[in-house]
């Protein structure tokens, strides 16, 4: 097994219409405003951008994403990443019930120094941290759902 390998899908149910849903994430550039982990996006071009990440540990992660889907149509946003994490984020938004669906999958390799060190015994708190960022993004985003 690759310790420095990483696999994750949430699923987030949400207030609002799919479309609603579709159109905040679609603004990765405004992840900050309601994402209390993405610290920072600064965009470098149409469909690039540098982002940077904190959870609860006391280390940053810098990626740079770039566009690879959108599509409006199917309510699918994809980006690969390159820098402290490689490999490739998507977001797929579901109409359900009245409310929506909103699933992130992603898979990467921590290129990040220091955590590829303490890949094995710090696998169980990265796991942690990623667990939390996702429920702070989870919380961010349905306030700004009910807001609007």
């Amino acid at each position: 097994m690759d310790w420095s390998h990483y696999r994750f899908r949430s699923v987030w149910e949400l207030p609002a219409a799919p479309e609603a849903v579709y159109a905040v994430l679609e603004k990765a550039d405004e992840y900050p405003r309601w994402w209390p982990q993405v610290r920072s996006v600064t965009p470098l071009d149409d469909i690039t951008g540098t982002a940077r990440f904190r959870s609860l540990l006391p280390y940053e992660l810098v990626v740079t994403a770039r566009e690879k889907l959108r599509d409006p149509v199917a309510r699918v946003l994809e980006v690969e990443m390159t820098g402290d994490l490689e490999g490739w984020a998507r977001w797929t938004v579901e109409g359900r019930g009245g409310r929506t669906r909103a699933v992130y999958e992603q898979e990467v390799e921590v290129r990040k120094p220091l955590m590829r060190r303490l890949s094995v015994p710090g696998r169980p708190v990265f796991l942690a941290n990623h667990a939390l960022m996702m429920r702070g993004g989870r919380r961010g985003l349905t306030d700004l759902l009910q807001r609007v």
